[in-house]
Protein backbone atom coordinates (compact mmCIF):
# COMPACT_ATOMS: atom_id res chain seq x y z
CA UNK A 1 0.00 0.00 0.00
CA UNK A 2 1.31 3.22 -0.84
CA UNK A 3 2.06 5.56 1.95
CA UNK A 4 1.91 9.77 1.92
CA UNK A 5 5.26 10.91 1.37
CA UNK A 6 4.81 13.19 4.33
CA UNK A 7 3.89 10.26 6.50
CA UNK A 8 6.87 8.12 5.70
CA UNK A 9 9.21 11.15 6.02
CA UNK A 10 7.62 11.40 10.06
CA UNK A 11 8.47 7.77 10.09
CA UNK A 12 11.87 8.11 9.27
CA UNK A 13 12.43 10.55 11.43
CA UNK A 14 10.90 8.60 14.69
CA UNK A 15 12.98 5.67 13.27
CA UNK A 16 16.17 7.97 13.65
CA UNK A 17 14.82 8.66 17.56
CA UNK A 18 14.44 5.24 18.12
CA UNK A 19 17.88 4.33 17.10
CA UNK A 20 19.51 7.16 19.24
CA UNK A 21 17.73 6.24 22.03
CA UNK A 22 18.86 2.25 21.49
CA UNK A 23 22.42 2.91 21.32
CA UNK A 24 22.34 5.60 24.24
CA UNK A 25 20.51 3.57 26.63
CA UNK A 26 22.42 0.57 25.67
CA UNK A 27 25.97 2.71 26.76
CA UNK A 28 24.44 3.95 29.57
CA UNK A 29 23.19 0.24 30.70
CA UNK A 30 26.88 -0.41 30.27
CA UNK A 31 28.37 2.56 31.89
CA UNK A 32 25.83 2.19 34.66
CA UNK A 33 26.92 -1.61 34.96
CA UNK A 34 30.98 -0.87 35.17
CA UNK A 35 30.19 1.50 37.84
CA UNK A 36 28.29 -0.54 40.29
CA UNK A 37 24.94 0.51 39.82
CA UNK A 38 23.44 -2.79 38.40
CA UNK A 39 19.60 -1.28 39.59
CA UNK A 40 19.83 1.50 36.98
CA UNK A 41 21.89 -0.61 34.54
CA UNK A 42 19.07 -3.47 33.87
CA UNK A 43 16.55 -0.45 33.63
CA UNK A 44 18.42 1.09 31.16
CA UNK A 45 19.61 -2.35 29.30
CA UNK A 46 15.29 -2.78 29.19
CA UNK A 47 14.50 0.48 28.13
CA UNK A 48 16.96 0.11 24.88
CA UNK A 49 15.58 -2.89 24.22
CA UNK A 50 12.03 -2.00 24.41
CA UNK A 51 13.46 1.21 21.73
CA UNK A 52 14.54 -1.54 19.68
CA UNK A 53 11.03 -2.87 19.61
CA UNK A 54 9.87 0.60 19.03
CA UNK A 55 12.19 0.97 15.91
CA UNK A 56 11.45 -2.52 14.61
CA UNK A 57 7.42 -1.36 14.48
CA UNK A 58 8.79 1.78 12.25
CA UNK A 59 10.32 -0.02 10.51
CA UNK A 60 7.52 -2.70 9.75
CA UNK A 61 5.28 0.38 9.08
CA UNK A 62 7.66 2.27 6.41
CA UNK A 63 7.77 -1.32 4.56
CA UNK A 64 4.07 -1.85 4.63
CA UNK A 65 3.61 1.90 3.08
CA UNK A 66 6.08 1.16 0.13
CA UNK A 67 8.70 3.49 1.90
CA UNK A 68 12.36 2.98 2.52
CA UNK A 69 13.60 3.37 6.29
CA UNK A 70 16.21 4.99 7.06
CA UNK A 71 18.71 3.37 9.07
CA UNK A 72 21.62 4.66 8.13
CA UNK A 73 21.43 7.99 10.33
CA UNK A 74 20.80 7.59 14.00
CA UNK A 75 19.54 10.05 16.30
CA UNK A 76 21.73 12.25 18.93
CA UNK A 77 23.68 11.11 21.66
CA UNK A 78 23.80 12.23 24.75
CA UNK A 79 26.54 10.34 26.93
CA UNK A 80 26.03 10.69 30.84
CA UNK A 81 29.44 11.08 32.83
CA UNK A 82 28.04 10.11 35.77
CA UNK A 83 24.73 9.14 37.16
CA UNK A 84 22.66 12.42 37.40
CA UNK A 85 24.03 13.39 33.24
CA UNK A 86 22.65 9.81 32.42
CA UNK A 87 19.05 10.56 34.03
CA UNK A 88 19.01 13.90 32.72
CA UNK A 89 20.13 12.86 29.05
CA UNK A 90 18.14 10.29 28.55
CA UNK A 91 14.79 12.72 29.51
CA UNK A 92 16.51 15.11 27.46
CA UNK A 93 15.68 12.24 24.79
CA UNK A 94 12.35 11.44 25.55
CA UNK A 95 10.97 15.16 25.58
CA UNK A 96 12.25 15.42 22.28
CA UNK A 97 10.56 11.97 21.17
CA UNK A 98 7.63 13.26 22.65
CA UNK A 99 7.35 16.04 20.91
CA UNK A 100 8.30 14.35 17.79
CA UNK A 101 5.30 12.21 18.34
CA UNK A 102 2.79 14.66 19.12
CA UNK A 103 3.36 16.27 15.44
CA UNK A 104 3.46 13.11 13.49
CA UNK A 105 -0.04 11.65 15.39
CA UNK A 106 -1.41 15.11 13.68
CA UNK A 107 0.17 14.84 10.48
CA UNK A 108 -1.30 11.68 10.38
CA UNK A 109 -4.54 12.43 11.28
CA UNK A 110 -4.50 15.51 8.59
CA UNK A 111 -3.79 12.80 5.85
CA UNK A 112 -6.22 10.15 7.02
CA UNK A 113 -3.42 7.40 7.98
CA UNK A 114 -5.19 6.13 11.47
CA UNK A 115 -2.99 3.36 11.57
CA UNK A 116 0.11 5.39 11.56
CA UNK A 117 -1.76 7.41 13.78
CA UNK A 118 -2.38 4.82 16.24
CA UNK A 119 1.48 3.62 16.02
CA UNK A 120 1.97 7.19 17.08
CA UNK A 121 -0.24 7.09 19.98
CA UNK A 122 0.95 4.05 21.46
CA UNK A 123 4.62 5.15 20.70
CA UNK A 124 3.81 8.56 22.37
CA UNK A 125 2.71 6.46 26.10
CA UNK A 126 5.54 4.53 26.18
CA UNK A 127 7.84 7.91 25.66
CA UNK A 128 5.39 9.12 28.38
CA UNK A 129 5.92 6.25 30.44
CA UNK A 130 9.84 6.67 30.18
CA UNK A 131 9.39 10.69 30.86
CA UNK A 132 7.91 10.05 34.30
CA UNK A 133 10.19 7.36 35.48
CA UNK A 134 12.77 9.48 34.48
CA UNK A 135 11.45 12.82 36.50
CA UNK A 136 10.58 10.47 38.90
CA UNK A 137 14.39 9.46 39.50
CA UNK A 138 15.82 12.87 39.12
CA UNK A 139 13.67 14.30 42.13
CA UNK A 140 14.22 11.65 43.73
CA UNK A 141 17.77 11.83 43.51
CA UNK A 142 17.75 15.55 44.42
CA UNK A 143 15.87 14.79 47.53
CA UNK A 144 17.94 12.31 48.89
CA UNK A 145 21.11 12.90 47.30
CA UNK A 146 23.43 11.38 45.28
CA UNK A 147 25.19 8.90 47.55
CA UNK A 148 21.73 7.59 48.76
CA UNK A 149 20.66 7.50 45.27
CA UNK A 150 23.85 5.74 44.25
CA UNK A 151 23.61 2.89 47.47
CA UNK A 152 19.49 2.84 46.50
CA UNK A 153 20.40 1.46 42.72
CA UNK A 154 23.75 -0.69 43.39
CA UNK A 155 23.20 -4.14 43.86
CA UNK A 156 25.37 -5.70 47.14
CA UNK A 157 29.07 -6.97 46.08
CA UNK A 158 27.79 -10.99 46.03
CA UNK A 159 25.54 -10.02 42.92
CA UNK A 160 28.57 -8.35 40.79
CA UNK A 161 30.67 -10.28 38.26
Amino acid sequence: MKGETQIIERLNEALFLELGAVNQYWVHYRLLEDWGFLKLAKKEREESIEEMHHADRIIERIVFLEGHPNAQSVGPLRIGQNVREVLDADLAGEYDARTSYKRSREICHDLGDYVTMKLFEELLKDEEGHIDFLETQIDLLKSIGEERYGQLNAAPADDAD
